[in-house]
């Protein structure tokens, strides 16, 4: 059976919810139509977590480039053309064997956009801003996330001014796998840190 909708379908409420806005800033004045086109593409197709992967995987091969962006990441990243809308810095921190970094804002929900996209909603819930801090191991678990009784987790606090990201550890096994093969493995969720990134044979 075909899973085609009939072109005679009624749109979802939110799609009418966003034309309707649509519509009215356009009708007020307050946006044009360029720059709204211009924003929906660059958060459809440009910006979102394809563009934190391409930073992982590259410095997962590419020596110099992982020792700049631990050194220097706002610059880095800029090289690459990644820079933060409302100027804020950027910080990357290396997940280890023995070391497993964790990223939350506990007063909103400051995130890098440019690099991730849009923020999860479990991101800006209360419950994950307080826990994320008090009780990392459990919040980590119940992303199904298990770590060694000996791995230190360190929570970093996103604030305005400055952003993290996560360097995920490699997973063993992708050696002399090409930059695009490993930026298929990564994903947002290990990049603010709450998961690992896995391997999966597939994507070679």
């Amino acid at each position: 059976m075909s899973h085609d909708h009939d072109h005679t379908d009624p749109p979802s409420d939110l799609e009418l919810r966003t034309k309707a806005l649509e519509s009215l800033l356009l009708e007020k004045g307050l946006v044009k139509q360029d720059a709204l086109n211009a924003i929906i593409e660059t958060y459809e197709h440009q910006v979102g977590p394809k563009n934190g992967a391409h930073v992982v995987a590259k410095a997962w091969s590419d020596l110099s480039f992982k020792q700049a962006l631990l050194a220097d990441a706002t610059a880095t990243v800029a090289d690459l053309g990644y820079v933060g809308r409302q100027g804020e810095h950027l910080t990357v921190v290396e997940n280890t064997s023995d070391i497993h970094n964790l990223v939350v804002c506990t007063l909103c929900s400051c995130y890098p956009w440019t690099l991730l996209g849009l923020p999860p909603v479990w991101y800006k819930s209360a419950p994950y801003r307080a826990r994320a801090v008090s009780e990392p191991r459990a919040v980590l678990s119940e992303f199904g996330t298990e770590l060694p009784e000996h791995t230190d987790i360190r929570v970093w606090d996103s604030t305005s001014e400055m952003r993290y990201l996560v360097l995920p550890e490699r997973p063993s096994g992708t050696e002399g796998w090409s930059e695009s093969q490993l930026l298929a493995l990564v994903t947002r969720n290990s990049m603010i840190g709450v998961e690992l990134v896995r391997h999966r044979e597939e994507v070679k």
